[in-house]
Formats: structure tokens, sequence, C-alpha cells
């Protein structure tokens, strides 16, 4: 899965360096982040830099569609770059961390009863990353 291109400072918003710093957590991860994770490798960029920056920041650029919220069962909402193909994720229980897995079950949807529509479907697996395992 690859992502396409940086995210940019969503209209009507000034260019920073903070929201420079967390749209290049995005462009170099390769999984969906928390907004702790977030911060913490932003910071690395921005010192000071406080999770309200990192709310705000992310929330813009969930608005203006550079961005996606993946909800994770018992987890809470991470957030990955939208330009990524159709996936689902697998959540270690050992370290917490969540990860892109890059195959489909279902390449047609599922058989649904009479009358009902397939609109989307999301996937999270439980289990125990290499690291951890």
């Amino acid at each position: 899965m690859e992502s396409k291109g940086m995210p940019k400072s969503p209209k009507g918003t000034r260019k920073t360096r903070q929201r420079d710093a967390i749209a290049k957590v995005f462009q170099e991860s390769d999984r969906p982040l928390g907004l702790d994770e977030i911060l913490a490798e932003a910071a690395k960029e921005v010192k000071g830099l406080g999770i309200a920056t990192v709310y705000r920041s992310v929330k813009l650029l969930v608005e203006s569609g550079q961005t996606v919220p993946v909800e994770v069962p018992g987890v809470g909402v991470l957030y990955e770059l939208s330009s990524k193909d159709h996936h689902h994720h697998f959540h270690c229980g050992g370290c917490g961390r969540t990860f892109d897995l890059h195959a489909c079950p279902f390449r047609e949807p599922p058989s649904l009863p009479d009358g009902f529509s397939h609109e989307t479907h999301s996937i999270t697996i439980f289990g125990k990353c290499g690291k951890c395992e």
C-alpha cells in the first residue's frame, strides 16, 4: 500500500512548522497512529509541541480528507493517510500497535439478506506481532 504524497495544509489554514511536522509523521508511517504516537514523533522536530496542537491539526487533516480515522474495537480511534488503497488492520495485544494488512477476504461483497446493500466493511485481527510473539 503506497502513500501518495505528503498531506498539505488544509485550505484556509496557515502553514506552520507544527503542521508540517505532523504531516511528515503521517507520510513516514506505514501504519495507523494514535494522537500520542503522532505527538511523540512530531515533537522530535518541534520541541514543546502539545497534544492540543496535534488534535487540532489531525482534525483539520480529517476534515480536508487527507487523513481518515481508523476505529479499532477496544482501542479507540487511530489515524492514517486517506490515500491508501482498501486494506484491513492487525492489532498487537503485546505492544498495542496497529498494522496495515494488505489483503482483503472479500474480493466480492458478502452474501447479504434480501433487501440489504453492502456499503463498506472493516476487519481488525487481534493477536501478537513478530516482536511480541
